[in-house]
């Protein structure tokens, strides 16, 4: 039975692998292997891994109760829990009760000064905190603010500043709000980083700048290549931002698309300055193994993100369609999705949203909102994860216990627990679960606490010993050796007699 489990094992680990790394086979492989998935360890290699998120459905337009989504592209979840689709090629706001299976209401046109005004390619939608709905009708090149009902607000356009290009064309593409109502917006061939318009609509500059970092090899080459071959060149622009989200302490996280695979979003503060903690991995680019050759060879592309709370958040890679979801400290917890036709898999994946334990995705080539529900695995890990965020690290213990029953390999559990011990001063249970987990920085600081706790535990023993050797000596010194001496002197002395 244990050599069965095993070679069962061996050989979904080796499906996995195949998955990722000959890219067109992954549809089919999914269908093989519709409730397991993997992740990467520390040593960045693939393990087969249960299942933290298995797909429960999905809603359309004529299954909520309105004409079907045209290759809609933008979704968010409001305050209240009502769910807003940015309805693109239908030129309107779709808006789905918290199950995604009724429509409460359509926005297709609003009054504007007494007269009717209506969307064109509305791309990015977004409610505030105070519960407004603020949409990015690109075409019309405008930010619209609306009442949940419908009902015009104000508007936010043709952002003016000497650091604009001249000439340079507004085309919102996606949108947030802060708790300040301080609007981001993420625009068209807007390079230098996202856009920050205060609450009355005037533009105060750009936010979190991409910097591009070039090569002293390829600042030598550029140096030595003419004019027209410059040109030809590569040109060295940041990169865009491709989605947008910020959580209640006022921090924006952004997915953008980075080549190489190392870094797809960022955690930006109020500064604008990326502080993101990018893990043991020191990645946060989707998948770490790729294929080289194929559709879908080459590094994650992630096209949106979603910040659930605890400090979790979750990105949507359009590359493979796979969902990386990963904590506060950059670690990577699950992964789960995929492109194929089957049930749980996309097409042409482009918004991601949470509504409590579930995962919304919307799909725009399917004209569909995909939901996810979790399983007990993932609920265990988000769980674990939250009280670790919270503080609460008894209870953390429990919970990565669990997670360890049904995933005996999961290093982040054994990590998680080590922790937790490492928190509560048990350093050398603490060295017992962090070997596991494989985590080097942690097991050297548990080391270190427990070697000064060895040795701090026995210094009293050492100095007993110490004082009472010294005792012993100065004992000896002063009666024994001093006896020895004057009984040497007597034979020595006595020697002498004797010969005369």
């Amino acid at each position: 039975m244990k050599k069965q489990k095993m070679f069962t094992k061996i050989a979904a680990f080796f499906a996995a692998v195949v998955m990722v790394v000959t890219s067109p086979c992954m549809a089919a492989l999914a269908e093989e292997l519709p409730y397991d998935t993997y992740n990467y360890d520390y040593r960045k290699n693939i393990v087969l891994t249960p299942a933290a998120y298995v797909p429960n459905g999905r809603t359309t337009g004529l299954s909520a109760g309105t004409t079907d989504f045209k290759e809609p592209q933008d979704l968010c979840v409001a305050p209240d829990g009502l769910v807003y689709v940015a309805d693109t090629g239908n030129n309107r706001i779709v808006v789905l009760d918290e199950s995604l299976n009724k429509v409460v209401r359509v926005i297709d046109s609003f009054k504007r000064d007494g007269a009717d005004d209506t969307f064109n390619a509305p791309y990015g939608v977004c409610v505030s905190e105070k519960n407004e709905l603020y949409v990015a009708d690109s075409n019309n090149k405008r930010i619209v603010v609306l009442t949940p009902e419908g009902e015009f607000v104000k508007i936010v356009d043709n952002p003016q500043s000497e650091i604009l290009e001249e000439g340079f064309d507004f085309v919102p593409l996606k949108v947030t709000v802060d708790y300040a109502d301080r609007v981001y917006v993420i625009a068209k061939n807007a390079f230098e980083g996202i856009l920050v318009f205060e609450s009355s609509g005037d533009f105060t500059g750009y936010f979190g700048t991409i910097e591009v970092k070039i090569t002293m090899w390829e600042k030598f080459w550029r140096r030595l290549a003419s004019k027209e071959e410059r040109s030809k060149q590569q040109l060295y622009i940041p990169t865009e931002f491709t989605g947008i989200d910020i959580d209640s302490d006022g921090f924006v996280y952004a997915s953008n698309i980075d080549a190489d695979g190392v870094q797809g979003v960022r955690r930006l503060n109020p500064r604008g300055e990326d502080v993101i903690q990018k893990g043991e991995n020191e990645n946060l680019g989707g998948d770490i193994v790729t294929g080289t050759y194929g559709t879908y060879s080459g590094a994650s592309e992630f096209t949106d993100v979603v910040y659930r709370g605890h400090g979790i958040y979750s990105l949507l890679d359009r590359k493979r369609g796979r969902i990386f979801t990963y904590d506060k400290e950059g670690n990577l917890l699950y992964i789960f999705g995929g492109l194929g036709s089957q049930e749980g898999t996309f097409n042409t994946p482009v918004a991601i949203e949470s509504i409590g334990d579930r995962i919304i995705v919307l799909d725009a080539y399917y004209g569909a909102i995909l939901k996810f529900g979790e399983t007990r695995y993932g609920s265990l890990i988000n769980d674990a994860v939250a009280l670790r965020y919270d503080g609460d690290e008894t209870q953390a213990i429990d919970k990565w216990q669990e997670v360890l029953k049904l995933n005996e390999d999961n290093e982040l559990a054994n990590t998680g627990i080590g922790k937790a011990y490492l928190t509560a001063g048990d350093n050398k249970e603490a060295m017992k679960y962090l070997k596991l987990g494989m985590n080097r920085k942690y097991y050297s600081i548990a080391w270190k606490r427990y070697r000064n706790e060895v040795l701090t535990d026995s210094l009293g023993a050492v100095m007993s010993t110490v004082i009472v050797l010294i005792v012993v000596l100065v004992v000896y010194n002063k009666f024994f050796k001093e006896k020895l001496k004057k009984k040497r002197a007597l034979k020595r002395a006595n020697g002498k007699g004797g010969l005369a």
